[in-house]
C-alpha cells in the first residue's frame, strides 16, 4: 500500500517539483497552499506525513505545526527558507520532527522522509524479543500501544520524534548518548555542533517527564558528551 505525503507549500514550481518527485518515487502525493487546504486533506486522506514549509499565507507553517501536533502524531518535516536558527529551534519545540532548507536537494529530502516514516513504522511494531512496555521511576512507556503513562496514571501525549528518542533511551539504561548517536535515531542528519535538535527534544521530554527540569533526574547531562537515561 502506498504511503501519503501532503505537501504544503504556496510557491507552484516547488510544489509541482515535490509532487513529481514523490509521485515517482512511489508515494501517493497530495497538495495544499495553505493551512484551510491542509486541514481538508488532513480530514479526507490517511497521511501518513506532511512537508510543511513555514512561510505561508494565512496561518503560517509553526503555527499550523502547533495545531496539528495538538491532534495528531502525523510525521511533519518543515521546508523553511529561513536559515536561522531561532526558527528551527521553535519548529521543533512546537513537535515537527525534522526539517530542510531551502534551497533542498530533492534526493536527500527523500531520505528524510523514508527513515522518517520507517521509524515510525519500526517503533510501531512489535519486537518479540522487547517486552511490551517499560517502566522506570513510576512511568511506564508502553511499546505497542505508544502511551506513555505518568505515575499518577495519566496518558502523557508523545510525538513520533519524542516516542524514537524515549524508546531509544529506555531500551539502554544507563548508557550515555552522544548527540551524533541520538540523532541518527531520529533523524538522517549528521550532527553538526551547532546542530540544536537533540537539545531540543531532550528538553521536551524533560518538561513530560522531569518533576523539575531544570534539575532532570531521569535525563541527565554529560557534558562533554552528551545524554543519558537514568
Amino acid at each position: 500500500m502506498k504511503q501519503n505525503i501532503l505537501i504544503v507549500e504556496d510557491d507552484p514550481v516547488t510544489s509541482s517539483l515535490l509532487v513529481a518527485y514523490f509521485g515517482k518515487s512511489g508515494y501517493q502525493v497530495f497538495e495544499a497552499t495553505n493551512g484551510s487546504e491542509m486541514w481538508v486533506h488532513i480530514e479526507e486522506n490517511n497521511i501518513d506525513l506532511v512537508l510543511l514549509d513555514i512561510n505561508l499565507p494565512g496561518e503560517d507553517g509553526l503555527s499550523l505545526t502547533r495545531n496539528l501536533r495538538n491532534k495528531s502524531d502525523i510525521g511533519i518535516i518543515l521546508v523553511t527558507a529561513r536559515k536561522e536558527d531561532v526558527d528551527r529551534i521553535i519548529g521543533l519545540e512546537l513537535g515537527a520532527d525534522d526539517y530542510v532548507t531551502k534551497p533542498f536537494n530533492e534526493r536527500e529530502l527523500l531520505v528524510r522522509v523514508k527513515n522518517l516514516l520507517r521509524r515510525t513504522a519500526q517503533t510501531g511494531r512489535k519486537n518479540t524479543d522487547e517486552p511490551s512496555s517499560h517502566s522506570f521511576h513510576g512511568w511506564n512507556l508502553n511499546m505497542e500501544q505508544r502511551r506513555l503513562i505518568s505515575p499518577d496514571g495519566d496518558s502523557i501525549h508523545l510525538t513520533n520524534g519524542e516516542f524514537i528518542l524515549l524508546t531509544t533511551f529506555v531500551r539502554c539504561p544507563g548508557r550515555i548518548f552522544s548527540r551524533n548517536k541520538l540523532l541518527e535515531a531520529v533523524s538522517s542528519r549528521e550532527w553538526m555542533p551547532n546542530d540544536r535538535t537533540i537539545d531540543v527534544m531532550v528538553n521536551r521530554l524533560r518538561r513530560k517527564l522531569e518533576k523539575n527540569p531544570k534539575d532532570p533526574k531521569i535525563l541527565i547531562t554529560v557534558h562533554g558528551v552528551g545524554y543519558q537515561f537514568v
